[in-house]
């Protein structure tokens, strides 16, 4: 059979057998002519995108034209379409029965997810990512017997894909998005755009959280739950956007992005003991906010320190738990480690009161996101867990931007499992891998299984803020670098006559050569030109394939390279502090204590990651003496700072810098400020001083001075601020 390539423009299964005796097949197309038509029974969205679907893809594979009509009597080879009210929420049927095919689907896009299980299963047509799907071509179409119910396992199923320029991408992955559902896309964090404490804060600080000794009204602080006036302002401004929503139902009403950021003023304080967890004063309050609106639905978070579930209250049937497993380690399945286990804890207490969850899974490398993340083998597990305890909605962020580890591959099977978490997870991947890669396909999966087997017998976690460095002694050293090396050059070898399937796997190659650039910047010994020629080539192809950021926090690819060259690669100046004693006077953090003492002058510089190379101050000070051995000649000192807001990370206020011969008496050398930074991108800035004519010293004396407490706009308001800084240069 031929078969064309097409790029195109712009609840478990519980049944997947046999309802009843079949009759006969089905001709739909004979010698390039339509047998039938496309029959729609009723003109609903779903309906109609079924028939638009089905006349274009029968059109595609036989070239003949399907008639698409509604309301006719139905007739001998036509396809009909209808709703039917007795299926669930997107549940499809197709069933065979006196020499037509009926398709009848639930609310929602039911009948239209029909159609496209149809053309999957039924026709040969496969969907791989954006634009990229596959097709038989053939004169005649004849089906079989069939008859077949498929139910979703959950009612909502999202996951962050770059498919969305595709406008079938989304459909055929049976896929939705947040203002499909929530109001106005209020969906997450929202707290603050209900009332924003830029609005409400100066007026009633009282609304807002109570922390450390006093209320504190900011962009991210949460709400005073307890407060008998705030439900009125806030049931004041829901009333506003109900009216402004007419037809919409659902609305997050949730707390802001931050930890530990809840109220703890007495009220708030004695109802969460008693509850045993901030979520008992959420759901106290969204139980009020559910029974004053009986016709809405309210979804609350369930996020970092509201996770676990109160003791006693319950919440009403219209309240959905927005359920998050942010902290979890990702190297085995939730239920296999300690991270895991806790969070799993919280989704069975929250199935025992509620059958109305939503969990928001995460499953990629926040910080590194070209970088090596193999969880395929967790996906199934996990998703199983969640449909097996009460998860009706499911959100995978994943897949954001383009160049993340096997970014396609992700999708792809993550949307398979989110419909039927029983389909093989093993045969998606390879399904996958010979549908996008073609002949590369044999060493891509060889790659995955290896990395995957390397990682689990490593002992070294994978989680969402991970770094590369963290894993070269693992799953990322040497031998098995080049083990990788080689699969890759054979998979390029195999598609080199294919410039579209070259450009995926090379893509596909990206976070493995992000990861040898990162790893190759701890190393002293490494081989400086050969790092070159990889910088060159990482340039080259994030460039020309549209790789257009490395983090959520939107460095671009081209930046890091700039950054890598200077910052990186040997400099012609070397830092007359290399090897030098440090001395602790205000020292740091206990866990950075032992690393500062040779982190600071190693001559090797931190990256995006600050769990690695980076020592930390939190809401205080920083003071060490540095012995450079002997006196020493220099104009300029400066210490390399990170800004990094999205973990609590800003820069100090600024600092000092004094010399000294005898490390009794000091003389003032200069001093640096910070200006207040609230760019989320990921920096590094360094404090500078430089002296007009040359000075000698052995001992030079630095002083940060730190901000204290988070600012009212950032995620940690009210708790201290972190600095990170790595090495101190002396030129």
């Amino acid at each position: 059979m031929n078969k064309k390539t097409l790029r195109l423009p712009g609840v478990f299964l519980c049944l997947f057998g046999f309802l009843a005796p079949v009759s006969g097949q089905v001709t739909l197309v004979e010698n390039g002519k339509p047998a039938g038509r496309i029959v729609m029974q009723d003109d609903t969205e779903s309906t109609e995108t079924a028939a638009r679907l089905l006349n274009d893809f029968i059109r595609r594979i036989s070239k003949a034209d399907m008639p698409v009509v509604s309301g006719a009597t139905v007739r001998k080879g036509d396809i009909v379409l209808k709703g039917d009210s007795a299926l669930k929420e997107d549940a499809f049927r197709i069933r065979t029965a006196d020499g037509c095919l009926y398709i009848s689907g639930g609310e929602g896009k039911g009948t239209a997810y029909g159609a496209v299980s149809l053309l999957e299963q039924d026709l040969g047509v496969s969907y791989y990512a954006a634009h990229t799907c596959t097709f038989p071509l053939r004169n005649t179409i004849k089906l079989p017997a069939v008859d077949r119910t498929e139910v979703p396992a959950f009612r909502y199923r999202q996951t962050f894909s770059y498919g969305n320029e595709d406008p079938l991408y989304k459909l055929w992955f049976r896929l939705e998005e947040p203002e499909e559902m929530f109001i106005d896309g209020m969906w997450v964090h929202t707290f603050n755009r209900i009332l924003p404490a830029s609005v409400y804060g100066k007026e009633h600080p009282e609304y807002y959280s109570f922390i450390n000794g006093e209320h504190r009204p900011g962009s991210n602080s949460q709400w005073c739950l307890t407060n008998p006036d705030l439900f009125d302002a806030v049931v004041h401004q829901l009333d506003s956007i109900f009216k402004a929503n007419p037809g919409m139902r659902m609305i997050s009403v949730s707390q802001n992005d931050g930890n530990n950021t809840n109220c703890s003023c007495p009220e708030c304080k004695k109802v969460d003991e008693y509850e045993g967890s901030p979520s008992g004063n959420i759901i106290r309050f969204l139980n009020k906010l559910a029974a004053h609106y009986p016709d809405k639905e309210f979804s609350t978070l369930a996020y970092l320190y509201s996770m676990q579930p109160p003791k006693h209250v319950k919440p009403l049937p219209n309240v959905n738990i927005m359920l998050c497993d942010i902290d979890c380690k990702r190297e085995v399945p939730l239920t296999d480690n300690e991270s895991g286990r806790y969070f799993v804890k919280a989704l069975e207490g929250w199935s025992r009161i509620s059958d109305n969850i939503f969990v928001w899974d995460y499953g990629i490398n926040f910080d590194n996101i070209v970088s090596p993340f193999p969880n395929f083998h967790i996906l199934q597990k996990n998703i199983r867990l969640f449909r097996d305890n009460h998860v009706t909605m499911h959100f995978s962020q994943v897949n954001g931007i383009r160049g993340g580890d096997f970014s396609e591959m992700r999708a792809y099977m993550i949307a398979k499992l989110m419909w039927n978490p029983d389909a093989d997870a093993d045969s998606l991947m390879q399904t996958f891998m010979k549908g996008y890669y073609g002949a590369a396909a044999p060493y891509l999966y060889q790659y995955q299984k290896i990395m995957q087997g390397a990682l689990l017998a490593s002992g070294q976690p994978l989680w969402i803020y991970d770094s590369p460095i963290s894993h070269k002694k693992g799953m990322l050293n040497p031998i098995l670098l080049k083990t990788y090396n080689e699969l890759f050059d054979k998979a390029e070898c195999a598609v080199a006559g294919d410039t579209v399937l070259l450009d995926r796997v090379r893509l596909s190659r990206l976070p493995l050569q992000y990861s040898e650039l990162e790893i190759a910047r701890t190393e002293t010994d490494s081989d400086k030109s050969s790092v070159k020629e990889l910088l060159e080539l990482f340039e080259k192809r994030t460039s020309r394939l549209g790789v257009t950021s490395l983090n959520e926090r939107n460095n671009r690819p081209d930046e890091y390279c700039v950054l890598y060259r200077e910052r990186f690669l040997p400099q012609k100046e070397r830092s007359k502090a290399l090897g030098a004693k440090v001395t602790w006077l205000d020292p740091p953090q206990e866990k950075y204590l032992a690393l500062g003492d040779t982190a600071l002058v190693d001559g090797l510089f931190g990256g995006t990651t600050y769990v690695e190379s980076w020592v930390g101050w939190n809401g205080t000070d920083a003071s060490f003496i540095l012995d450079l051995g002997e006196e020493k000649e220099f104009t300029r000192i400066e210490t390399d700072f990170l800004h990094q807001l999205g973990a609590w990370i800003l820069l100090p206020a600024g600092g000092s810098y004094s010399v000294s011969s005898d490390n009794k008496e000091y003389r003032p050398f200069g001093t640096f400020q910070f200006a207040e930074d609230r760019d989320l991108r990921v920096k590094f800035v360094k404090g500078t001083a430089c002296s007009d004519k040359p000075v000698k010293a052995r001992y030079i004396k630095v002083d940060v001075k730190g901000i204290g407490m988070c600012p009212s706009w950032h995620y940690g308001v009210g708790y201290p601020a972190w600095f990170f800084m790595d090495e101190v240069s002396v030129y």
